[in-house]
C-alpha cells in the first residue's frame, strides 16, 4: 500500500507561482510511475503531468506545457509540480497518483494509488 500526501496548495493571483509536493508515507517511489491530476469545479478529474520513477521521461497535458514542471527528488521520496504563470482556469483540487511500473502514465485509470488532494485557487 502506498500512502500519498500532497501539500503546497493555496491562493495565488494570476501570473503567480506555486510548487506542489507529494510525499510517500514510509517508502520511496522506486519503480513507480508518478502523476499529477486535477479536478476543477463541476469537471472530471483530468491528467496534468507524469514522470518516470528515475526522473527521466516526462509527459504533460497541452494546456500546461511550458508553464508546469514535474520532477522527483534524488532520494525518490517526493514528487513536485512547479506551476508558473498560473491562470484562473488552473483552479482545481490537485491530486498526486502512483502506479507500480517503469513507464510514464497519462491515463487516470492506470493509477493505483491517490492522495487526498490539495486546493489551488488562482484569482484574476
Amino acid at each position: 500500500q502506498v500512502q500519498l500526501v500532497e501539500s503546497g496548495g493555496g491562493l495565488v493571483q494570476a501570473g503567480g507561482s506555486l510548487r506542489l509536493s507529494c510525499a510517500a508515507s514510509g517508502r520511496t517511489f522506486s519503480r513507480y510511475g508518478m502523476g499529477w491530476f486535477r479536478q476543477g469545479p463541476g469537471k472530471e478529474r483530468e491528467f496534468v503531468a507524469a514522470i518516470r520513477w528515475t526522473g527521466t521521461g516526462t509527459y504533460y497535458t497541452s494546456s500546461v506545457k511550458g508553464r508546469f514542471t514535474i520532477s522527483i527528488d534524488n532520494a525518490k521520496t517526493t514528487v513536485y509540480l512547479q506551476m508558473n504563470s498560473l491562470k484562473p482556469e488552473d483552479t482545481a483540487v490537485y491530486y498526486c497518483a502512483a502506479k507500480q511500473g517503469l513507464g510514464v502514465y497519462g491515463s487516470r485509470d492506470e493509477y493505483d494509488y491517490w492522495g487526498q488532494g490539495t486546493q489551488v485557487t488562482v484569482s484574476s
